[in-house]
């Protein structure tokens, strides 16, 4: 999960993402075209999404093609639901205990 929410923490791959689902496939000079990112800026970040496994990348004749990980931003979001609520459980359940204790004082 963490390297996931990383490969998100940068504005630029958020929009790479957001760009590339609306797409079956792009390659990396149809983001950059769209981004008015420089090609090495854009190819970074789309390495950066490539390794946290959000984004597959297939090669096709002289360049690659890059398209979202579904399952793989699901299954995040999922982890992210998880923790959000197990930390908003344990936290309600502290200040439930909190306030009890303090009214049997």
């Amino acid at each position: 999960m963490a390297k996931g929410l990383n490969a998100l923490s940068h504005p630029a791959r958020v929009k790479i993402l957001k760009h590339l689902s609306g797409y079956h496939a792009c390659c990396c000079k149809d983001v950059v075209r769209h981004l008015h990112l420089a090609q090495s800026t854009v190819s970074q970040h789309l390495k950066v999404l490539v390794e946290a496994g959000l984004v597959h990348v297939r090669p096709e004749r002289q360049s690659s093609r890059y398209e979202v990980d579904t399952e793989a931003l699901a299954a995040l979001s999922e982890d992210l639901a998880r923790l959000t609520e197990t930390c908003i459980d344990a936290a309600k359940s502290r200040k439930f205990r909190h306030e009890a204790e303090t009214h049997e004082q």
